[in-house]
C-alpha cells in the first residue's frame, strides 16, 4: 500500500466534521471512516471549533450592530427627502 497524497480540506468540510464531533452522538472512529478522516485531525478540528466559538458570536454581534447603524442612517436619509419633497411641492404649487 502506497503512501497516501496529502488533501487539503475546504473549511466548511471541517466546520461540518468538528460540529459532528462536537455533538458527540458517534465516536471519533465512526466518524473517521465516514469522513475518511484520521481521528487526531478531527480532535484537532474539533478543539480550533470550540476555542474560536467566541469569535463566531462575536462577529455575528458586531454585523447585528452594523446593520443597526446602516438603518438608522437610511431612516435619516428618508426624513430629509421627505421632507425636501414637501418642500419643492409646496413651493412649486399644487399643479405639480
Amino acid at each position: 500500500m502506497g503512501k497516501r497524497t496529502r488533501r487539503n480540506h475546504l473549511p466548511a468540510c471541517k466546520a461540518k466534521v468538528a460540529l459532528a464531533a462536537v455533538w458527540g452522538d458517534r465516536t471519533l472512529a465512526e466518524l473517521a471512516e465516514q469522513f475518511d478522516v484520521h481521528p487526531n485531525q478531527i480532535q484537532d478540528w474539533k478543539q480550533k471549533l470550540i476555542a474560536q466559538a467566541d469569535l463566531v458570536v462575536e462577529a455575528g454581534t458586531a454585523h447585528v450592530a452594523d446593520q443597526e447603524q446602516l438603518q438608522q442612517k437610511l431612516h435619516a436619509k428618508i426624513g430629509q427627502l421627505t421632507m425636501e419633497k414637501d418642500f419643492l411641492a409646496r413651493a412649486l404649487g399644487p399643479d405639480r
